[in-house]
């Protein structure tokens, strides 16, 4: 799977026009927001609270363009709770950012 590391910031770039100041704040908050997912993840217990956390992490990466997260988070939401291999990817994922 490709990686685009451009990809967050055109999405933004076409929702805000050029202000690199208003681009860097809400990249940011993306960053924020998806390091909050993946702590959710990471404490969902059962598998109805890890599914869900799952399903807002792939949106969230979804509505900015984050494809690889994205998969790995679809990728999760169709897995057993707690699989350390993908928590191990979703970490990597968000690392990469």
């Amino acid at each position: 799977m490709a990686y685009d590391p451009g990809a967050i910031d055109a999405t933004l770039a076409a929702a805000v026009g050029d202000e690199p100041a208003l681009i860097a704040e809400l990249r940011e908050a993306f960053l924020d927001s998806v390091k909050r997912g993946l702590t959710a993840l990471e404490a969902a217990e059962g598998d109805a609270a890890w599914r869900a956390a799952a399903f807002r992490l792939r949106g969230l990466a979804a509505s900015f363009g984050a494809i690889r997260l994205m998969a790995i988070a679809t990728e999760a939401a169709e897995s057993d709770a707690q699989d350390a291999g993908l928590l191990r990817r979703l970490r990597r994922a968000v690392e990469r950012l």
